[in-house]
C-alpha cells in the first residue's frame, strides 16, 4: 500500500464518508476554503493511479468510490508510525502519550480494561 498525500488523505476521509461521490460532492463536503474543482479532480485521478479510487461512467461524468477501505488504511498509516517513530514498540508510544500528552491514570486504566476484554475475546 502506497502513502497518502495530506490533500490525498482529506479526499479518502470524504469519499469513505460519502461511499461514493462526483467531484462536485467530494468538494461539497470538504472545509473552508474549498479548494479548486480540477485540484480535487487531479487529486481524484492521482488516487485512482495509485489504485485507492476507481469510478462508474455515466456519460462524461465519472462517480467515485473507494476501493481500499478506512480501516486498511488506518492500520496501514498506524503501523508506519509505530515502526518510524517508536521504534516498533507498542510500550515506547504509550510511554510517549503519557509523558507528551499528558495520559492519566484513569485513561491508563481504561486501556487495561480494553485489553483484557479483547484478550478474553480472542481466547
Amino acid at each position: 500500500m502506497k502513502e497518502l498525500t495530506k490533500a490525498e488523505e482529506q479526499v479518502m476521509q470524504v469519499l469513505w464518508h460519502l461511499k461514493e461521490g462526483f467531484v462536485k460532492d467530494i468538494i461539497q463536503k470538504m472545509p473552508e476554503p474549498k479548494p479548486a474543482y480540477n485540484t480535487v479532480s487531479t487529486v481524484v485521478r492521482v488516487l485512482e493511479t495509485k489504485g485507492f479510487v476507481n469510478h462508474k461512467a455515466y456519460g462524461h461524468s465519472h462517480v467515485y468510490f473507494a476501493t481500499v477501505q478506512e480501516g486498511d488504511y488506518k492500520k496501514y498509516a498506524f503501523e508506519k508510525v509505530i515502526k518510524t517513530y517508536f521504534e516498533n514498540s507498542y510500550k515506547s508510544l504509550v510511554a510517549y502519550l503519557i509523558k507528551e500528552q499528558k495520559l492519566g491514570l484513569t485513561d491508563l486504566a481504561e486501556l487495561i480494561l480494553l485489553a483484557e476484554k479483547h484478550r478474553k475475546r480472542s481466547s
